[in-house]
This record gives structure tokens, sequence and C-alpha cells, in this order.
């Protein structure tokens, strides 16, 4: 029986369950669309390529293609969001934060981008709350 590497496993598994309407981890989305202008249409080759990349657990890579991507076109909601999928994994919050409120604010109305925020805001507030509850417990 051929068994994937964990990371990929994990991905794969977090990736299935958010397509089923399970809650998952934030995920990027792919380019589904070609846009009109030579940016726009870059900034979804690279946002494309970001995805498969990041598939394979090359995150730095996604991340770079992702900045790529926005640069191209900063009014590609896949790309931020993506890029604030990256920037979760890589502990980078409030850049997290920026990315999806940003892609979100760009195209409201996708659920997958919404789903990924909610999930991602959830996190982030534990987190910090838990910091918060550990600086506290250290001054004591």
């Amino acid at each position: 029986m051929h068994r994937l590497p964990a990371p990929r496993a994990a991905w794969l598994l977090a990736a299935a369950t958010l397509l089923i309407g399970g809650s998952a981890a934030a995920q990027p989305i792919a380019a589904l669309d070609t846009a009109a202008s030579a940016g726009g249409e870059r900034s979804g080759q690279e946002n494309s390529f970001g995805v498969e990349v990041a598939s394979k657990g090359l995150w730095k890579e996604a991340a770079y293609r992702w900045e790529k991507a926005v640069e191209l076109d900063p009014q590609n909601p896949k790309a931020h969001n993506n890029l604030g999928v990256a920037y979760e994994r890589s502990g980078k919050f409030e850049e997290a934060l920026k990315s999806y409120e940003t892609a979100l604010e760009l195209m409201p109305s996708n659920e997958q981008i919404r789903q990924n925020y909610e999930l991602f805001r959830e996190a982030y507030e534990r987190k910090k709350r838990k910091d918060r509850d550990a600086a506290r417990s250290r001054r004591r």
C-alpha cells in the first residue's frame, strides 16, 4: 500500500474535509478564471503555481508566488487569500490577517475566502488569549 508523506497527507485530508463542507484549516484557492489584463493573467498563473507547490509542502515558494501574484494584480482576491494561508502557516499572523481581510473586501461573496477568514480569526483570537494568559502567569 502506498502511503503519502505525512505533511502531504495532512494537507490532502484538510482539503478534502473543506471540499465536503467540514471544518478544516484555511486552504489555498486555485485561480479558476482568467483576467483580461496581462498583469491579471500573470497573477493568475503565479497564484496557480503557488497552489501547486503548496500542495507539495513547499510553503516558502508558494508564499513567494502569491506575493508576486498580488504585486502583479493587487485586485486578485484569491492570491490575497492564499498569501494569508501561507502567512498563517509561517506564524506571520498580523500579515495573515491583513491578507485575509483584503481578500474578503475584494470578494465578500466567496464562501471559501469567508470560511478561511473566519477559521483564522477564531484561531488567532484563541492564540492571543492564550498568549495573554501565559504573560499574566509569568508576571505572578
